[in-house]
């Protein structure tokens, strides 16, 4: 898709980490708390981090399936969801920056599934091993989360199931850094992640670039 490519991609999850420090850090933190006495809580934090980024592919590859499917039947399926794709991420910079939370609404479109899902998540609590944690994490990544589906708009304009699973699972490498250190607590770089001006920072970059995504749609 003209304008994003896998490095966008990350750099969006990484910018999103602003997002992900209310959304999920709690639950990355709370990790340890149902992971076995004196264990290394990094194994079970990676394993999370596996699952909930292979749940990311795997809605990343439906979704480029679906946009492929509409390219091919439907007349300008692809400009409109290139188009739809930098609306999204304006959104996002909304969201991100407080300006207006339209994306909460989006949001609730998932709860029903979600709803569903969460019960499962509990059989894999405590964990026991690693291996525990990568189904709990894989149920969790299906979590309601505006920043995800904004970024699922990019995979249904990708062109195939191949590149719109590579540009979640690029976007999920970019959330991982502020998770691990949620997960290590690291305050400094949670308060810097937590801070007005940077989140007002990152809300602008993104907005700016979304502009331009929408001005190349338009071309």
């Amino acid at each position: 898709m003209e304008g994003i490519n896998y490095l966008s991609a990350f750099l969006i999850g990484l910018a999103g980490g602003v997002h992900c420090v209310g959304m999920c850090g709690g639950i990355v933190a709370a990790l340890r708390m149902v992971s076995p006495k004196d264990a290394n809580p990094l194994p079970y934090t990676f394993a999370y981090n596996l699952g909930r980024i292979f749940s990311y592919t795997v809605a990343g590859a439906l979704t480029g399936a679906i946009g492929q499917m509409a390219s091919e039947f439907i007349p300008l399926a692809n400009y409109v969801l290139t188009l739809l794709s930098g609306i999204m991420l304006l959104l996002l910079a909304c969201y991100l920056g407080k300006w207006w939370t339209v994306l909460t609404a989006l949001e609730s479109f998932g709860k029903g599934l979600f709803s569903k899902l969460q019960p499962v998540s509990k059989k894999f609590l405590p964990f026991k091993s690693p291996m525990h944690a990568i189904p709990y994490g894989i149920i969790w990544g299906w979590l309601p989360c505006g920043l995800v589906y904004s970024t699922l708009t990019w995979s249904l304009a990708a062109g195939n199931a191949t590149q719109g699973a590579a540009l979640m699972l690029f976007f999920g490498l970019g959330t991982l850094p502020t998770l691990l250190a949620a997960s290590a607590g690291s305050q400094l770089l949670l308060r810097g992640f937590q801070h007005t001006v940077t989140r007002q920072v990152i809300a602008v970059l993104m907005a700016l670039y979304s502009v331009l995504l929408i001005y190349r749609a338009i071309l």
